[in-house]
């Protein structure tokens, strides 16, 4: 749940409302599994993996998807680009999970499912195709709207002219590090006092770039969506930003 859906849930009359500020990344990270919306799986830019045998693959899939059969998962998973987001499904609910756990357990971050599988998607309404087994993967990286590229932040981080860096993560976090000349405003802190932003963000004019980060990329897309709707020229890294001190990493 963003920030925005807990607003408007307490306004709806809801009490016991709490938000996951790290967002995704680490509902993945403790366990939990996730499930690919309809949307993400006909048009989003992923690696969509069919884990049944060839013989089911041919007869009907999803399109777009690639054949990998779980037999011959363990062997074959890392023909995936890793940096790649990546969606599983078969007709086994167990073999899936067991997949998305071997993919997260080998540093894929972005691992989710089509829930319930083939069948789940039929009753969807979902299209299907068939035809010869697909194995070939062909994936790049692209920047989704609004998303400012890892070069394109080191960059403003050796020019501040270049952008202004806002951190958004939480005060316990940045008490560990931050990077040396960024801004901080907690994102709780930042959609609750929006109206006041540019007397907290020094010397900022609204043609000027920010540059948003948090430790994963979840909380800067939610600062972003708020400071567009205000016409901020606003972009938001999605990286993993671990600092110690002045010392920060960024990982992709």
């Amino acid at each position: 749940m963003s920030t925005k859906s807990a607003g408007q849930a307490v306004q709806a009359g809801y009490k016991n409302i709490r938000v996951m500020l790290a967002g995704e990344p680490a509902w993945v990270k403790a366990g939990y599994p996730t499930y690919a919306n309809y949307g993400w799986v006909c048009r989003g830019n992923i690696v969509l993996i069919d884990l049944r045998s060839p013989e089911k693959d041919s007869a009907e899939r999803i399109p777009r998807s690639v054949n990998i059969p779980f037999a011959q998962f363990s062997d074959n998973y890392d023909e995936i680009p890793l940096k790649a987001p990546v969606v599983l499904y078969s007709d086994n609910e167990e073999e899936t999970t067991a997949a998305m756990r071997m993919l997260l357990e080998n540093g894929y971050k972005n691992v989710s499912m089509v829930e319930g599988g083939i069948l789940g998607w039929k009753q969807l309404g979902g299209n299907l195709e068939k035809g010869p087994v697909v194995t070939d993967i062909n994936w790049k990286r692209i920047l989704a709207e609004g998303e400012v590229s890892v070069a394109e932040f080191k960059k403003a981080l050796a020019d501040p002219k270049e952008a202004t860096i806002l951190d958004v993560r939480t005060r316990e976090e940045v008490a560990a590090g931050k990077f040396p000349n960024s801004q901080h405003i907690p994102l709780d802190e930042l959609c609750k006092d929006m109206d006041q932003f540019v007397c907290k963000i020094k010397d900022l004019q609204k043609n000027e770039k920010i540059y948003i980060h948090c430790t994963t990329g979840a909380r800067a897309e939610m600062a972003y969506n708020e400071l567009k709707k205000r016409d901020f020229n606003a972009f938001y890294l999605i990286a993993e930003v671990d600092c110690s001190g002045d010392d920060c990493s960024i990982e992709e």
